[in-house]
This record gives C-alpha cells, sequence and structure tokens, in this order.
C-alpha cells in the first residue's frame, strides 16, 4: 500500500506527514516492510508457482 494515500485515524492528517506519533510509527513500520508490502512467504511462493504454470502453458503453446 502506498503511504502517500494513507490518512490517519489519529490525526485525520496524511500519515506521510508524520504529524502525530500514530502517523510517524505507521511510517516508519510501511518503510521496513519494503516493496512486498505485507505479503506473507505462502502467498509469495504461491505467486511463483502461478508464475511458473503460467510461463509453462505459454512454452507449451508456442511448441
Amino acid at each position: 500500500m502506498e503511504i502517500d494515500r494513507l490518512v490517519c485515524a489519529n490525526c485525520a492528517a496524511p500519515v506521510s506527514q508524520g504529524r502525530c506519533p500514530v502517523c510517524r510509527a505507521s511510517r516508519q513500520r510501511l518503510q521496513q516492510e519494503g516493496p512486498s508490502g505485507g505479503l506473507s512467504p505462502m502467498a509469495l511462493i504461491a505467486l511463483l508457482v502461478i508464475l511458473v504454470a503460467a510461463l509453462a502453458l505459454v512454452a507449451q503453446q508456442t511448441a
């Protein structure tokens, strides 16, 4: 999720501005999570399996 779109429930300001302690904590947590967001390892594995299956299907169709 993009931090620019989040609004703090505590102070009703954009989280990216970090006006209150809740905003600052949320901003820091989101920045530490990285680009994968909160995806679990099982979700990442499932996405990888789907990608490999799709590539195999395309390779079979072109052969």
